[in-house]
């Protein structure tokens, strides 16, 4: 009972600070996912005031908040968006991953890590967090801006690639050879094939199956099939949160817009407390003996990142304001960078410490990236005398109407065109 009583204490807690923390963010115009982290931070271990019993619940409850983000973005667009993004944007997939990966391995090889810590921080520099970027396109309002399809489009080959990259590593680190590396490489391929085929195919019929004029139970299945699928995909090497979003653009319609405005709030909240878990999950104390290197590699991966987001987007025809938010807002980093260093920390310790510290600046300057690139961009061009241009361009409509934000996510594509 007394167990009990301090969990419900805690979370009370932690709940109640996050509602007055977000609501202060609000008031200022800011993301909160950068107070929330430093709440995390501050109430972790080494922090000011340690959180023991609910430490398990957060743990569950941040996995659950990763697969809620992804689920309400793929319930924005449908499997044929899907594949067209990909059919269209796997050259700048190419850009990013040369741009991105390229500086974690180079520092990995600079301190002597050998070629499996650079491979590991490679991954670490190169996967942009979905979850994070998620969270600020929701509470920037942008998920009906035209770059909005291309930013996906970037996150969705980043997530897939995982399913060939986390294998692979994994091999490396436990010293499998190149046969038992492929059976695992073909076992998470195929799983994500597999998805793909029945959301492409056969995506009505699960749309229909699911379907319900009770809220109660549509809200149950739609959250019951997406843990179990997430939970299958991690077994079989896939990450959970590629599966969730995979059951988000299988299902369409009517299905799709109900389960939105009823998962809405749940990820919000669940949302919250993975970005909490992330800094309740960092010691304070490791971090500056390392926060010199991290933040040279943070530095310059902002710059890779904002060239990454430039350059998809102008294949896109997305006007120079566009190109400047996609840039921006594909910062941060976060959960998948987590999970990398994670596996690799046995193998090489070093990177545990400097991989928190990288993903932390990041993940706190991510948002604000996102919010100021563009503004920035405009004001050191005024600065110069280019001026910024008209308000709006032929190339770059901007967001569509708040109304259409909402529409089912066949319509979305039509709208922010």
């Amino acid at each position: 009972m007394h167990d009990t009583t301090a969990l419900l204490v805690e979370l009370g807690s932690v709940i109640l600070g996050l509602g007055i923390i977000g609501r202060f963010a609000g008031r200022v115009g800011l993301s909160p996912i950068p107070l929330y982290l430093l709440a995390g931070l501050a109430f972790g271990e080494g922090g000011l005031l340690p959180l023991g019993a609910s430490e398990e619940f957060t743990a569950v409850g941040a996995e659950i908040g990763v697969i809620l983000l992804l689920l309400l973005l793929g319930l924005e667009y449908s499997a044929s968006e899907l594949v067209t993004s990909l059919k269209t944007q796997y050259p700048s997939g190419a850009v990013d991953f040369v741009l991105n990966a390229t500086p974690g391995a180079v520092a990995a090889l600079l301190l002597g890590w050998g070629p499996v810590g650079a491979v590991a921080l490679a991954g670490v520099t190169w996967i942009s967090s979905s979850g994070v970027i998620a969270k600020v396109l929701a509470d920037l309002g942008r998920l009906g801006n035209r770059e909005t399809p291309v930013i996906l489009g970037v996150l969705v080959i980043e997530d897939l690639s995982m399913a060939v990259y986390l294998p692979l590593l994994t091999a490396m680190l436990a010293g499998v050879g190149i046969a038992g590396g492929s059976i695992a490489l073909l076992i998470a391929l195929g799983t994500v094939g597999f998805v793909l085929y029945l959301a492409l195919r056969h995506g009505r019929l699960i749309s229909r199956a699911v379907s319900s004029d009770n809220p109660e139970m549509l809200l149950l299945v739609v959250l019951g099939l997406t843990v179990l699928v997430a939970g299958v995909a991690q077994q079989l090497q896939v990450s959970a949160a590629v599966g969730a979003f995979l059951v988000g653009i299988a299902l369409s319609g009517e299905v799709a817009e109900g389960a939105r405005k009823l998962l809405t709030p749940l990820r919000d909240l669940f949302a919250a407390v993975f970005f909490v878990f992330f800094g309740l999950s960092t010691n304070p104390a490791e971090i500056p003996p390392v926060l010199l290197p991290a933040a040279l590699l943070a530095v310059v991966t902002v710059f890779t990142k904002i060239a990454t987001g430039w350059y998809a987007a102008r294949r896109a025809g997305i006007g120079s304001r566009g190109r400047w938010r996609a840039g921006g807002t594909l910062v941060a980093r976060g959960e998948f960078s987590i999970v990398i260093a994670g596996l690799a920390v046995a193998t090489e310790p070093r990177i545990g410490p400097i991989a928190t510290a990288y993903v932390l600046i990041l993940v706190i300057v991510g948002p604000l990236t996102a919010r100021w690139t563009q503004p920035a961009v405009e004001l050191i061009r005024k600065w110069r005398g280019k001026g910024d241009g008209p308000a709006a361009t032929p190339g770059e409509p901007g967001v569509v109407p708040a109304a259409r934000v909402t529409a089912p996510k066949e319509e979305l594509a039509t709208s922010a065109d």
